[in-house]
């Protein structure tokens, strides 16, 4: 994930905060270096002053949240005794009294914090807290799948690096053929439009690593859907599993295998698989 479609992950999820839990402030950000991160999505801030802010690991509300890896609240922020009070300036400025901070923690790591805020001094609810935890966790797997998809592109590109037609190592096809699998399953999670078309690249640049169409299987045309089940059913996944990690139905799977199965000529899942990779459409 780019660091664009990273910061549109975090956007997303403090809209979604701000809604669900009616806050008029929910603001946040990624790490900008191990020990802090800066402040660059607000929603429903009325100055500038938190916009761009570093927070330090363990300073204020955030670092707190930041150095614990916990989610950290103050029902009055300028009264607050158990954080400390470097950001007192912006956090008056913009008017906010009581204030909820939940870490982004991928892999055990922190990679970020999101806030939620109100402009007068009252405890945080656990609606609130919910809320909070909640947009944390739908960042957290956002990133996390944003991760593994550059982890699969690194992968892709070192298999396929032979070029078009080129002569593999003994084992190399298995890799080629599972890192395509895993792409063209992966791709129709990722948000990020740049990321989704890296992967689906990557997808086309694996398919052509054994050369050109061959045959009439070559004149085939199915659709992104089709692909991505061959895709599964050639790393050996049933039906049940493809469903897994494609997150539809097994009977969709099943619909999708028929049609590519039609139009391939083929006659069972072994011959699908070889008429694909005749067209070009799997490696």
């Amino acid at each position: 994930m780019t660091g664009a479609g990273e910061s549109r992950e975090v956007r997303s999820a403090l809209v979604g905060l701000r809604r669900s839990a009616g806050l008029p402030v929910a603001f946040g950000g990624l790490l900008h270096d191990p020990a802090s991160l800066r402040l660059t999505e607000l929603t429903g801030a009325t100055t500038a002053a938190l916009r761009g802010l570093r927070i330090s690991s363990g300073l204020g509300v955030g670092g707190k949240a930041l150095a614990l890896a916990r989610p950290c609240g103050v029902a009055d922020y300028a009264a607050a005794r158990h954080i400390s009070h470097e950001y007192d300036t912006a956090v008056a400025a913009e008017g906010l009294r009581s204030v909820v901070a939940v870490p982004v923690v991928v892999g055990r790591r922190v990679r970020g914090v999101l806030y939620g805020a109100l402009r007068t001094p009252l405890p945080i609810g656990d609606r609130v807290f919910d809320a909070a935890v909640a947009a944390a966790r739908d960042v957290e797997q956002a990133l996390a799948v944003g991760d593994e998809a550059r982890r699969l592109l690194d992968r892709a590109d070192g298999a396929a690096a032979a070029g078009p037609g080129a002569p593999l190592p003994p084992g190399a096809w298995e890799e080629v053929r599972a890192a395509h699998g895993e792409l063209r399953a992966l791709a129709p999670r990722i948000a990020d439009p740049g990321l989704r078309a890296a992967l689906l690249a990557a997808c086309a640049r694996l398919s052509g690593a054994a050369g050109p169409p061959r045959g009439a299987a070559g004149r085939a045309a199915l659709a992104p859907r089709e692909v991505d089940v061959l895709a599964c059913v050639a790393a050996g996944a049933t039906n049940t599993a493809a469903a897994a990690a494609l997150g539809v139905r097994p009977e969709t799977v099943k619909g999708y295998l028929r049609s590519a199965m039609r139009k391939l000529g083929a006659h069972t899942r072994l011959e699908a698989v070889v008429a694909a990779r005749r067209a070009g459409l799997l490696p």
